[in-house]
């Protein structure tokens, strides 16, 4: 499920759920490093770049019973992005394309939810980059859920998504294919 509390300052990378008194709010496990927002675009077409967000948190409320119910908020520190190459990193921090002195955060906050199979479902919601909200679909499959061996309670999730870059006032030139960031995100929350 997804994607994105402090970029999420992130792949936002934020993320925001919100859903009826009724549905169980978690916490996104990233202090246990159970969580990931990750993220791959092409480079000049001849391969992948990909990277992730090492800072972000958030929150999903869920009803097992009633799935529909679901929502989710995730803020990401988009000063977090690694793609493991210094340099790189710097550059992807500037103006060309996070901006993140500017936008030290991105965010998502979901606007509803639609069963699409068994453990599957379509997450909707509004995804704020560069200081741009758009509207984001992540295709969303709930994992699993139960008991920790700590007490608590846990479910877990993984989304897609993907974006033009264009959309957020991304404009760098990195070759016609490479115009979409693709999303892959892994949520893991613990009931509060």
């Amino acid at each position: 499920m997804s994607v994105f509390t402090r970029i999420g300052g992130a792949l936002a990378l934020s993320l925001m759920l919100s859903g009826p008194a009724s549905a169980d709010r978690y916490v996104i496990d990233t202090q246990g490093a159970h969580a990931a927002i990750n993220f791959r675009i092409q480079h000049l077409g001849y391969s992948w770049l990909t990277g992730r967000f090492n800072r972000f948190e958030g929150h999903f409320d869920y009803d097992e019973q009633n799935p529909s119910a679901a929502g989710v908020t995730v803020t990401i520190d988009t000063a977090s992005v690694d793609s493991n190459h210094a340099e790189r990193d710097k550059h992807l921090r500037s103006k060309d394309f996070l901006n993140v002195r500017k936008y030290p955060e991105a965010r998502f906050v979901s606007t509803g939810f639609k069963a699409t199979g068994v453990d599957a479902g379509v997450l909707t919601g509004n995804f704020t980059l560069n200081g741009i909200t758009k509207p984001l679909t992540i295709d969303v499959k709930h994992i699993g859920g139960g008991s920790d061996p700590w007490g608590g309670y846990r479910h877990g999730f993984t989304g897609t998504a993907q974006f033009a870059l264009a959309d957020y006032d991304i404009t760098f030139n990195l070759g016609p294919k490479s115009k979409a960031v693709e999303l892959e995100l892994h949520v893991e929350g613990i009931r509060q």
